[in-house]
């Protein structure tokens, strides 16, 4: 335990001595809080619509004033045939065009029924399904406010309607900011201790120094636990920062207990340390390690299940995932922060981490190699 003891410490004014890595450890996580959730944003705004109104009635007008007024869209083209909004489609200054046939009015009003056409730039998948959907459902609100008005009259055809009520649950006001900043905090602290626990053996292999250790009676286990631990307390020192600014700025509390919380995070964080050490004891230099951590730090994120559902993957992409210890976190802060889980209802995942942390840290010991 005294040879442990000096190892922290000399980690610990290592670590205290290179302002950079402060730097990184603490105000990366706050700059990328406080913006990126602004910018991963799931909803579609600024839309620009080309209006091709053939019908220049009152309830074509009324369509397009609701359109317009629902914050989605921008009236970018009032076009008078289709191959100006064709043109406008070709040349981005619109994404969507909107054909009012002529007498919209008048069908509606004697058929009851009318026909609307939507010509989509579908070269941005994402974009073109949300604005269409958009799109469509502000149409039939409009034609919800038309049944209502002529409901009154006997000749209206009054279907039989079953009435829904709904309620929001974990996070009744769909603020995707909600959703978003827990996981944003996982990925930070994946980040961070995946990458610098990964240049840490080999900046010492680098300047030297791991041959003064490899002579010493120091055991590998003990050698691991001193790079290790340092960066696992600095991790939870993050984690702290991070929920103290999803307050803060988010009015983020979480809704389970704490105590869970940080329990699953420290277990968390020993195993994304541990594959950084491994890859550490792999590497040659600190270029290297950097790329091996980037690769699989791209694979984590992309397939954590953050910023797509894991549930929308094919079935190999599922089983990747399986394997990605970040996709295990992120379901369980939503699950502690959102809906108040406990301990009973993580023990599958929690499992599954002490596992991958039992694995890469005895890997990482088994690995590494003492040489004089």
């Amino acid at each position: 335990m005294r040879v442990l003891r000096f190892l922290l410490q000399k980690e610990f004014r290592q670590i205290f001595r290179d302002p950079s890595i402060l730097r990184l450890i603490f105000i990366m996580p706050v700059i990328q809080l406080v913006f990126l959730p602004f910018a991963a944003d799931y909803e579609v705004r600024n839309i620009k619509l080309a209006l091709l109104d053939r019908d220049h009635s009152a309830y074509s007008r009324a369509l397009v004033n609701k359109i317009t007024a629902s914050g989605y869209f921008m009236l970018t083209a009032n076009c008078v045939s289709f191959q100006e909004a064709r043109a406008a489609i070709e040349t981005d200054k619109a994404d969507i065009i909107l054909d009012i046939p002529p007498a919209f009015e008048k069908e509606i009003v004697k058929e009851t029924e009318a026909t609307l056409s939507m010509s989509v730039n579908a070269i941005n998948g994402v974009k073109a399904g949300l604005g269409s959907a958009y799109l469509q459902r502000i149409i039939m609100d409009f034609n919800q406010d038309i049944r209502t008005e002529w409901i009154q009259f006997p000749r209206f055809d009054q279907d039989t309607r079953i009435a829904v009520t709904f309620s929001n649950w974990f996070n009744t006001s769909m603020n995707y900011k909600v959703f978003m900043v827990p996981g944003i905090l996982v990925l930070l602290l994946t980040m961070i201790g995946a990458n610098l626990t990964a240049i840490n053996i080999v900046r010492e292999k680098e300047i030297g120094t791991i041959e003064q250790i490899n002579v010493t009676p120091v055991q590998k286990s003990h050698f691991i636990l001193g790079k290790l631990i340092p960066f696992w307390i600095l991790g939870l020192l993050v984690f702290t920062l991070g929920l103290g600014i999803a307050r803060l700025f988010y009015g983020i509390i979480p809704a389970g207990s704490l105590v869970t919380l940080y329990a699953f995070a420290a277990v968390y964080l020993l195993a994304v340390l541990g594959l950084g050490l491994l890859i550490s004891t792999y590497a040659e230099n600190q270029q290297q390690a950097m790329l091996i951590s980037f690769f699989l730090m791209m694979i984590f994120i992309l397939m954590g299940g953050l910023y797509t559902s894991i549930d929308s993957m094919p079935d190999w992409a599922k089983a990747i995932t399986k394997a990605n210890p970040v996709s295990y976190f992120i379901d369980v802060i939503r699950m502690l922060v959102l809906k108040g889980s406990g301990f009973g209802d993580i023990g599958y995942q929690l499992g599954i981490i002490t596992g991958f942390a039992l694995v890469l840290n005895g890997w990482a010991v088994l690995n590494y190699h003492k040489r004089s």
